[in-house]
């Protein structure tokens, strides 16, 4: 495995922790079977974005929208 560090100085202690995180979400991927269905994140899930309701239509629809409040 290469890194090639594109910008900044980082330390050999900070090298070895980003490595360190590599390698652990390596094997963590490995040990799922072939095929399995990787667990998504909280943060790439559509329902996040989503949480708040919609504001019925109506007359006054486009200010409540757009305005906070």
């Amino acid at each position: 495995m290469n890194i090639k560090v594109l910008r900044g100085n980082p330390t050999p202690e900070e090298l070895a922790a980003a490595l360190a995180v590599v390698r652990a979400r390596a094997a963590a991927a490995s040990t799922l079977p072939p095929g399995a269905p990787t667990p998504r994140d909280s943060w790439s899930d559509p329902s996040r974005i989503a949480a708040q309701r919609v504001p019925q239509p109506g007359p006054t629809t486009w200010a409540r929208t757009y305005w906070p409040g």
